[in-house]
């Protein structure tokens, strides 16, 4: 059984106008749901054995704030995930070794959306199902499991939508 996480970064600042893309930072409110979701992640004891990172300070920022709720996670900036496209992230999964049990994806819409979508069978919780297809919010955590026992052979629909949580959710 293999678990997927895909975060969303937290809520970004637009303040400073002449930042690049890849520097805007988080803002007080993006701070404060990273933290929510930090302490959601230790109320339910996840424990991915890899964060797949990318390297936008928001999607670096939201890491920072929730590393202290994981126990040790083998970290992972990876450039590839910044502004990646559904397959590319799909393909990224696809790499991890075998002895990797879950993985953490922080990433940006709208390729994280899509990549849940798509990996998402139409089993699972239907509730989180109706929320994930209306709105990927900013902040907001997907949690797949799979019966593969084997990244490679990731597919759409190989996996069963488990939960679906906003920040909004954890108030």
């Amino acid at each position: 059984m293999k678990t997927i996480f895909l975060l969303r970064h937290a809520k970004s600042s637009w303040d400073d106008p002449s930042l690049d893309d890849l520097a805007r930072p988080l803002n007080k409110r993006g701070r404060r749901a990273a933290a929510m979701m930090g302490e959601y992640f230790l109320r339910q004891g996840f424990n991915p054995s890899v964060v797949l990172c990318s390297p936008a300070a928001r999607t670096r920022q939201t890491l920072d704030v929730l590393l202290p709720a994981l126990p040790d996670p083998e970290v992972r900036i990876d450039e590839r995930i910044y502004d990646a496209a559904m397959k590319t992230l799909l393909a990224r999964l696809q790499e991890l070794p075998e002895t990797c049990a879950s993985v953490l994806l922080v990433g940006h819409n709208p390729g994280l959306e899509r990549l849940a979508l798509t990996l998402a069978d139409g089993s699972g919780n239907a509730e989180a199902a109706a929320r994930l297809e209306a709105k990927y919010p900013t902040g907001a955590l997907t949690v797949l499991s799979s019966a593969s026992v084997c990244w490679e052979t990731l597919a759409a629909g190989g996996c069963r939508l488990e939960n679906f949580v906003c920040p909004a959710d954890l108030e």
